[in-house]
């Protein structure tokens, strides 16, 4: 069976994750899951530990981060070690759908664009829902088609730019996912997409600093990886977005309380 790399596979190489919405959709889940320095907070596929670290040190709160990726944890345990942040912060390889923890721990789940890639959702988010303590909250920023049916092209951009494995879902699947979860819906907000706000939101992110260290590990990959050569060729081929992507794709968020 061919081993071909993808693009979250390229962005562990370089130390870059990304989620839609960028850190303002991080402090809209702030906002609506009363992130404070008392909770103790639980990061579902938290990548290079960027929101996991950030949540701490502006907010003083416990987090745990978790990725099914080795490659994504073992660059976030880099990130706290730089940042100090020892004593609140900790990170786990782990799988969304079996979570390593006990019943009613967290204050807060948190996901920013992750549920979409689980092939069994419900188990997913049923495993935030009891991992959360009874008052609290499961917040999810995730891919949400805009309206159905979604064109071949939009599908297939989607399959290119965020993952074969990535299936978005309509507001209302979302919303029924967390309700079968017996979450109470507290808050929904749907938006379309501009790739332009996405590109100001990551150089937002991660710094200038940050971006050129990325940069200069993507010019290395290039240089190096035959497969990732291809898939920049692909990406040029095809372009970043399709012309239609805002009607059809966008970013909701959603947040049930336990």
């Amino acid at each position: 069976m061919e081993n071909k790399q993808t693009f979250f596979d390229f962005a562990a190489e370089v130390g870059l994750t990304k989620h839609l919405g960028g850190i303002n959709s991080t402090e809209d889940l702030v906002e609506l899951c009363h992130i404070g320095k008392s909770r103790y907070i639980l990061d579902v596929g938290c990548g290079v530990g960027v929101t996991a670290c950030y949540l701490a040190k502006k907010y003083g709160c416990r987090v745990i981060g978790v990725d099914i990726s080795e490659e994504m944890i073992e660059k976030s345990k880099k990130r706290v070690k730089k940042e100090g942040l020892e004593n609140l912060v900790e990170f786990r390889v782990a799988d969304a759908q079996d979570l390593p923890f006990e019943n009613d721990l967290f204050d807060v789940v948190i996901t920013e664009s992750v549920t979409a890639f689980p092939e069994k959702k419900q188990k997913a988010v049923q495993e935030y829902a009891r991992v959360t303590k009874s008052g609290g909250y499961v917040g999810l920023n995730e891919s949400t088609w805009l309206k159905v049916p979604v064109p071949p092209e939009i599908i297939a951009w989607a399959s290119q730019d965020l993952g074969a494995s990535v299936k978005p879902l309509t507001s209302k699947e979302w919303k029924e996912l967390l309700e079968k979860a017996d979450l109470k819906i507290i808050e929904t907000r749907i938006e379309a997409i501009n790739p332009k706000d996405e590109t100001r939101g990551i150089l937002q992110r991660y710094g200038y600093g940050g971006m050129f260290g990325v940069f200069w590990r993507m010019i290395r990959l290039y240089i190096r990886n035959p497969e990732y050569r291809q898939f920049v060729k692909k990406v040029r081929g095809e372009g970043i977005t399709h012309k239609h992507l805002d009607e059809y794709f966008g970013m909701g968020l959603y947040v049930g309380k336990k």
